[in-house]
């Protein structure tokens, strides 16, 4: 019965790991539905302010603001890059971090030198395992829930910009599709371009963060087309006093945007994950459970064998 002892520890201490997995797929669900909620809130707003401001970009003058400015060579490039601070969320970290050298060694070629921005710390783990240089590495929280939680992530790449420390500046994110689909993607944060470099493989010329297909056919793009409308834009009091003000927080709220929309993939990828590791402990219960009974009915067998034996010497 020592192989029976054996197996009953092993169904309890399974039993106990599928009640914290349990638990723990009820606490990412939690999240996840505050962090969609925060996402599905502010995306149409970050699309459509993308959208215009792309539309600045390409119909004023560049030279009207630094952040405008585009480089005549890429020697620098800076990617900030959005993952987890914990695990347990199944490829999530790993997705964003191949998607973000993927998208480095795209570029190898012609751009010098890329550092990299992390905002968590599982991420920053791997693409220094890569062996990329990590310049600067921010707190990452399990839910943001303001623009100011990420202000000095964007005003860092602003100034480091500005400074002209780097030539182009992306961001590597997980796009929320669904709970069932997340999307890594890369996108050109500055400079500000109206059909900006496809570093990152972003659906859509005009895409802004979280953009579908479908929202950029349907409200991004008509913006950029050709034809489809024209805007004239008056500033008041002159156009560098309106930019300096306006597109530092637009790019604040694309970071901002990038976040919410890793927050929501996040939490679904652990809801999701956790779901996976309590199904799996249910059917190790269900399979230990099966040797247990059969390794019990074989030893009721041969004992019923060995009184019948004794009771047979004994005639």
């Amino acid at each position: 019965m020592a192989g029976s002892r054996d197996l009953k520890r092993r169904i309890r201490s399974i039993s106990n790991t599928k009640k914290i997995t349990k638990a723990m797929e009820m606490v990412a669900a939690a999240k996840m539905r505050k962090a969609v909620r925060a996402v599905l809130a502010t995306r149409d707003y970050a699309n459509l302010a993308w959208a215009t401001i792309l539309h600045l970009a390409k119909k004023e003058n560049i030279d009207q603001h630094v952040l405008l400015k585009r480089p005549t060579k890429v020697n620098r490039v800076a990617l900030v890059l959005i993952g987890t601070n914990r695990g347990l969320c199944g490829g999530f970290n790993l997705a964003v971090a191949q998607k973000a050298i993927a998208s480095i060694k795209k570029h190898e070629k012609t751009i010098a030198d890329t550092d990299v921005f992390a905002l968590g710390s599982r991420s920053r783990d791997l693409i220094r395992l890569a062996g990329y240089q990590v310049v600067a590495d921010f707190k990452k929280e399990d839910l943001t829930l303001q623009v100011a939680d990420v202000a000095p992530v964007a005003r860092l790449v602003m100034d480091e910009f500005i400074k002209g420390n780097y030539d182009k500046i992306f961001v590597a994110f997980t796009d929320y599709v669904s709970s069932l689909k997340q999307v890594p993607r890369v996108k050109q944060l500055l400079p500000i371009e109206p059909e900006p470099d496809d570093f990152l493989g972003v659906v859509g010329k005009s895409a802004g963060v979280g953009a579908t297909k479908e929202f950029i056919e349907e409200k991004g793009e008509r913006y950029l087309k050709k034809g489809d409308y024209s805007f004239e834009y008056v500033f008041e009091p002159s156009a560098r006093e309106v930019l300096d003000q306006m597109l530092p927080r637009l790019i604040e709220m694309q970071v901002y945007q990038a976040v919410l929309e890793s927050e929501a993939s996040e939490h679904s990828a652990r809801m999701f994950a956790m779901r996976n590791a309590t199904d799996a402990a249910g059917d190790m219960i269900d399979d230990l459970t099966l040797t247990f009974n059969r390794a019990r009915q074989a030893g009721i067998t041969q004992e019923i064998a060995e009184i019948s034996s004794g009771a047979a010497a004994l005639k």
